[in-house]
């Protein structure tokens, strides 16, 4: 089958407008990642106004713990998740998975729990997304929650 010049540059205009777009979503995939770790780290420290600063206002989230949804407010959540403590707290994320469509995106990341160094439970994040005068900010947060888990 021969190609004709203009089948060839409808075929290079077209793999170059693929090319485009494919090249841009990383950017806006690793902003939608970083919005999430930096809740993360929010966690972590205990800081609900950094954790705060990840989330759209009024947003909720939903744990499942032992078989059974647990609904929140984002208020509440901060506020449970900010209490202080002496345990050192890490989640660790790892094979995240983010689709992003315009000005909405979901983020699904299965990931480890470390309390005081030591995997305390483990499971699947599930986060929607929001894009709000240019910044990614968590609409909705879901996780589930085993206790046998293998390190990464």
């Amino acid at each position: 089958m021969r190609l004709t010049p203009v089948c060839l540059i409808a075929a290079c205009l077209l793999s170059s407008a693929v090319f485009t777009e494919a090249a841009a979503a990383p950017s806006e995939e690793r902003a939608v990642i970083d919005t999430f770790q930096a809740f993360l780290n929010g966690l972590g420290h205990r800081d609900k106004a950094a954790m705060s600063a990840t989330l759209v206002p009024g947003g909720s989230a939903t744990f499942i713990r032992n078989g059974k949804p647990v609904q929140l407010t984002f208020d509440v959540m901060t506020d449970k998740l900010s209490q202080p403590g002496t345990e050192i707290r890490e989640e660790r994320t790892r094979d995240v998975l983010v689709r992003i469509d315009g000005d909405i995106a979901v983020l699904w990341a299965p990931f480890e729990f470390y309390l005081a160094g030591k995997i305390d439970h483990c499971g699947t994040d599930v986060a929607t997304f929001a894009k709000s005068e240019g910044r990614w900010l968590i609409s909705f947060i879901g996780d589930n929650h085993r206790t046998e888990c293998k390190a990464h």
